[in-house]
C-alpha cells in the first residue's frame, strides 16, 4: 500500500508537489499516485527476485527507469480513457523505456547516462544567515523537506558545500551558473560576494571555469541612474555573465522592458540602454509563475519580451520558466487574447518575428520539473517551444538546490520523446538526440561564449556505484500555502 507520505521513500525520480517558492505546487496527480504505486509493486518484486533491498534497487538506475515507464503507461491509460481528447487518445509525449531496463542496470545505463555537456543556467543556494532576515530565513529553511539532510541547524543544508553535492557530486552537470535571486535587502544570502565564495568552492573541487555569475538588476527599487552606475561599477570589478532580473518584484513596482504600461515602473528602456553601453548584451529575466500572492505578478507576463527583443537585437535575451504558469494545463497552441502560459509567451514571439535565428531564448528551469510529472503537458510545452524557437533556441536550467539533486530532470529528459501523433497532428518537430545535446548545454555555451568540459565524474559504473552509496536526495522545496508566505516574506519578495 502507498504510504500517507511517498516523500518518505526514496523515490529516485520526484514526483511530488513541491514549489521553488514562486508559486503554488498542484498536489500530485491521479497519475502520479499510481505510478509511485506500480513502481513500488515492481520494485518490490524485483528486489525479492534478486535478493536485493528494497532502497537499494529503488536508488539504482533501473529505479529510475522503472518510474519513467509506470509514469509513461500511467499516463498514456489515462489520456485513452478520455473520449475525444485532443490526441485521440495518446499523449503528445513519453518516456521511451525498454522494459530490460526496469530490471537490468546495464540496459537502464544506456537509457539514463550520457556524454552531454550540460549547462545549467539557473542554480541558486543561501549562504548567509545573519541579522533580522537572516533569522527568518534559517528559521524558514526548517520546512523545506531538505532541512532534513543530517546537518544540526536546518539551514546549513543550503550552504555551498550541499549546493555543490548536489549539482557536481549528484548530476551530470559540467558548468552551472549561480543566478540571483529577488532579493533587495541586506543581508543578502546570494549576494555577489556568496556567488564568487561558491565559485571559487567549485572550482577547488571540479577545476576552473565551472561556474559562472549573474550580475542582479533591479532598476525599478530607487534611481535607476544609480543603478545603472552600480551595473558600471559591477562590471569594472568583476567578470559578470549575464544581467538577471525580475520585472514583477518587489510588489507594487513592476515593470516591463518596453515600459508599454503608464501604471508600470518607467525604467525598462534606460536599463537596456545602460545592457547595451555596459555589457554583457544578456539579460535573464524571470517570465511566468506569476507571483502569488504579488500586487505586481502581472509584469511576469512575457508580452514585452517580443517587443524589447525587436527593439534591441543585440541583446540575448533568456527567457527563465519561458512564461509557463502553474496551475495551467498547457496543451495545443491557442491564439487570440485570452492566452496564458507558453502560449502568451509565443504570441509575442508570432508577433515581432522572433524565431529559431532570433534573439530570444526560452530557459525551462522549474517548468520541465513541473510538467515532467505529466507526459502529455511535457509533450506541448517543449514541442511548442521547439516548433517556434527551434533547439538551437531552448536552454537547460533547473532551479537547484530548490528541488535537490537535478540528475533526476536529466534522466527524465534524456528518456523523453515527442509523440509521433502530436508531431503528424500539431507540426511538433522531433526531440532529437542532438536537439536535446543543444539544449542540455550546447546552445547556452554559445550564448556564454564557453567551450564544453567533461563532467567531474566519468564512467556508468561511477555513477552506479555513487548513487548506491549516497543517502537519498530529499526533494527541497515548499509544499503548502504556509511554507510558501513564509519562504516569500523571508525572501523580501511580495
Amino acid at each position: 500500500m502507498l504510504p500517507d507520505e511517498p516523500d518518505r521513500i526514496p523515490f529516485p525520480i520526484k514526483l511530488d508537489a513541491v514549489s521553488n517558492a514562486e508559486f503554488l505546487a498542484p498536489p500530485p496527480s491521479a497519475v502520479v499516485h499510481e505510478t509511485w504505486k506500480r513502481t513500488l509493486a515492481h520494485i518490490e518484486h524485483e528486489s525479492r527476485r534478486h535478493n536485493v533491498d528494497r532502497r537499494v534497487f529503488l536508488k539504482g538506475l533501473s529505479g529510475s527507469a522503472t518510474m519513467l515507464a509506470m509514469l509513461a503507461a500511467c499516463s498514456s491509460e489515462q489520456k485513452a480513457s478520455r473520449l475525444g481528447s485532443s490526441t485521440s487518445g495518446t499523449t503528445a509525449g513519453t518516456f521511451s523505456v525498454p522494459r530490460d531496463a526496469t530490471t537490468s542496470s546495464t540496459v537502464a545505463g544506456d537509457l539514463l547516462t550520457g556524454d552531454e555537456f550540460i549547462f545549467d543556467v539557473q542554480t541558486h543556494l543561501l549562504e548567509t544567515a545573519e541579522g533580522p532576515l537572516g533569522q527568518a530565513i534559517s528559521s524558514f529553511a526548517r520546512g523545506f523537506p531538505y532541512s532534513q539532510c543530517g546537518e544540526a541547524d536546518a539551514f546549513d543544508c543550503f550552504r555551498t558545500d550541499h549546493w555543490l553535492e548536489e549539482i557536481f557530486g549528484r548530476s551530470d552537470t559540467s558548468i552551472a551558473i549561480i543566478s540571483a535571486i529577488p532579493i533587495v535587502i541586506e543581508p543578502n544570502p546570494l549576494s555577489l560576494e556568496v556567488m564568487l565564495a561558491a565559485k571559487r568552492a567549485a572550482e577547488k573541487v571540479c577545476g576552473d571555469g565551472r561556474i559562472l555569475v549573474h550580475g542582479q538588476a533591479s532598476p525599478n527599487v530607487g534611481d535607476v541612474a544609480a543603478t545603472i552606475d552600480g551595473m558600471r561599477a559591477l562590471v569594472a570589478q568583476h567578470d559578470i555573465a549575464a544581467w538577471k532580473t525580475y520585472t514583477h518584484v518587489p510588489a507594487d513596482r513592476g515593470w516591463f522592458f518596453d515600459d508599454h504600461d503608464p501604471a508600470g515602473v518607467q525604467c525598462g528602456t534606460a536599463f537596456l540602454d545602460a545592457v547595451m553601453e555596459i555589457g554583457p548584451r544578456v539579460v535573464c529575466v524571470h517570465k511566468g509563475f506569476g507571483g502569488l500572492g504579488s500586487g505586481s505578478g502581472q509584469y511576469a507576463s512575457p508580452i514585452d519580451i517580443g517587443p524589447a527583443a525587436r527593439a534591441y537585437p543585440e541583446i540575448k535575451f533568456i527567457v527563465y520558466h519561458s512564461g509557463y504558469e502553474s496551475g495551467h494545463s498547457e496543451g495545443p497552441l491557442r491564439v487570440g487574447t485570452d492566452v496564458n502560459g507558453i502560449d502568451r509567451f509565443i504570441a509575442t514571439l508570432q508577433a515581432n518575428d522572433i524565431g529559431p535565428t532570433g534573439n530570444v531564448y526560452a530557459e525551462i528551469g522549474s517548468t520541465w520539473r513541473a510538467v515532467m510529472q505529466d507526459p502529455d503537458e511535457a509533450g506541448h510545452v517543449i514541442g511548442k517551444l521547439l516548433k517556434q524557437l527551434g533547439p538551437q533556441r531552448v536552454c537547460w536550467g533547473t532551479d537547484s538546490i530548490w528541488y535537490g539533486t537535478p540528475q533526476d530532470q536529466i534522466e527524465a529528459f534524456r528518456a523523453f520523446e515527442i509523440t509521433e501523433s502530436a508531431r503528424e497532428e500539431f507540426g511538433y518537430p522531433e526531440l532529437t538526440a542532438a536537439g536535446k545535446r543543444q539544449i542540455f548545454g550546447l546552445n547556452s555555451a554559445a550564448v556564454y561564449g564557453v567551450e564544453p568540459m567533461p563532467v567531474c565524474r566519468k564512467s556508468t559504473a561511477d555513477i552506479e556505484a555513487a548513487r548506491r552509496s549516497l543517502p537519498p536526495s530529499i526533494p527541497i522545496g515548499p509544499r503548502s500555502l504556509a511554507e510558501l508566505q513564509a519562504h516569500i516574506r523571508a525572501h523580501g519578495g511580495p
